[in-house]
C-alpha cells in the first residue's frame, strides 16, 4: 500500500489523470477520448459487479439510443490480441450500448496492471452506487486481502466513513442465503446491519421480507428477540455488594456503555451492552489495541 498512498482519497478522476494514454487504433476526440468499435471491447474479468438490473440496462439503453453514451468507457490493451480492449470501468454503458444497436463507443484508453484495474473497477462502481452491498462487501475485502488495504485506506479512496467501510465489510458474515436476499434487493443494507448481530439471521431475514417489515420494524424484533433469549433460568439473585457495584460504574464511565458484573465463588462474567455497531467497533479497538 506504501506506493499507493499519495493517491489516496482524490477520486476516480484524479486516478484516470495520473495514468498515461496509450494510442488506440483510431484517434477521435481531444483530450484522450477516441472511438472504438463495440467488438472490440471485452467485459472486465475482474469486474466487482454480478448482476446487471434488466429495468436500469433498458432505461441507460433508452437514454444511449437518444443521446449516445455521454460518459466515455475506461478500458485498457487486453495483452492478447492488440486490437481487442478490455474494459476497466463502465461495463453497464457497453452492454446498453450494444443493445442500444451502437457500433462505436467513446472510450480512454489507460496501460494499467492487473491490480490497478481491479482498484479502478472497485472504486468506480462504489462512486456511482453501482454495486448492491453484497458486491460492496467482496470489492472492499478484495482489495484489502489481494492489495493490503486497511479499512481507513478504502474510506478515503471511496469517500465513505470508515464505520460505513467496517460495516460493510461485516456483511460478509452474514449467512449464504441472507447474503442471496441482500444482492437480489429483497433485503436493504439497514436490514442487514440488524440481522449481523441477531441469533438467528436467517429466520429473522425471512420474516423481514415475508411480512415486508421495515428497517425500524426489524431492530424492534431484534431487540425483542434478544431480551427473550437472554432471560436467566429461574435461579434467586443475590444483591450485589458494594465492591462490584462501584467496580461497574468505574466500567461503565470509562467506556460510556453499560456494564454488568456477575461474580460467584470467585468466578464470573463481564457484560457489556452496545446499541450501535460503532460501538462494538469502539469496544473492540479498546480490546485489542487496534482498529478493526
Amino acid at each position: 500500500m506504501s506506493e499507493k498512498s499519495p493517491r489516496l482519497g482524490r477520486g476516480l478522476a484524479a486516478l484516470i489523470g495520473d495514468m498515461t494514454p496509450v494510442d488506440g487504433p483510431r484517434v477521435g476526440e481531444p483530450g484522450g477520448v477516441r472511438r472504438l468499435p463495440v467488438d472490440f471491447i471485452i467485459a472486465n474479468r475482474a469486474n466487482p459487479r454480478r448482476s446487471f438490473n434488466d429495468d436500469q440496462l433498458e432505461e441507460l439503453t433508452n437514454s444511449i439510443r437518444e443521446k449516445g453514451v455521454m460518459q466515455p468507457i475506461l478500458v485498457r490493451p487486453s495483452g492478447g490480441d492488440p486490437d481487442i480492449y478490455e474494459i476497466i470501468a463502465g461495463e453497464r454503458r457497453w452492454r446498453a450500448a450494444q443493445r442500444a444497436g451502437l457500433h462505436e463507443v467513446p472510450v480512454i484508453i489507460r496501460e494499467v496492471d492487473d491490480k490497478e484495474a481491479l482498484e479502478l473497477a472497485i472504486i468506480e462502481n462504489v462512486q456511482r452506487s453501482d454495486l448492491n452491498p453484497v458486491e460492496e462487501s467482496m470489492g472492499y475485502d478484495q482489495l484489502m486481502q489481494q492489495f493490503g488495504y486497511t479499512q481507513n485506506d478504502l474510506a478515503q479512496v471511496i469517500g465513505k466513513s470508515r464505520s460505513h467501510v467496517a460495516n460493510t465489510l461485516r456483511l460478509m458474515k452474514l449467512p449464504e442465503d441472507v447474503q442471496s436476499l441482500l444482492a437480489q434487493g429483497d433485503l436493504t443494507a439497514g436490514h442487514a446491519r440488524t440481522l449481523i448481530t441477531a441469533d438467528d439471521p436467517s429466520g429473522l431475514a425471512r420474516r423481514i421480507v415475508n411480512e415486508g417489515l421495515s428497517v425500524r420494524q426489524a431492530e424492534a424484533l431484534h431487540q425483542l428477540d434478544g431480551e427473550v433469549s437472554e432471560k436467566p433460568a429461574a435461579k434467586p439473585k443475590l444483591p450485589k455488594d458494594a465492591d462490584t457495584l462501584a467496580l461497574e460504574k468505574r466500567l461503565a464511565d470509562a467506556l460510556g456503555l453499560a456494564v454488568s458484573i456477575s461474580d460467584g465463588d470467585g468466578k464470573g462474567r463481564i457484560e457489556i451492552r452496545y446499541k450501535t455497531l460503532e460501538q462494538l467497533d469502539d469496544i473492540c479497538t479498546r480490546l485489542t489495541g487496534q482498529s478493526s
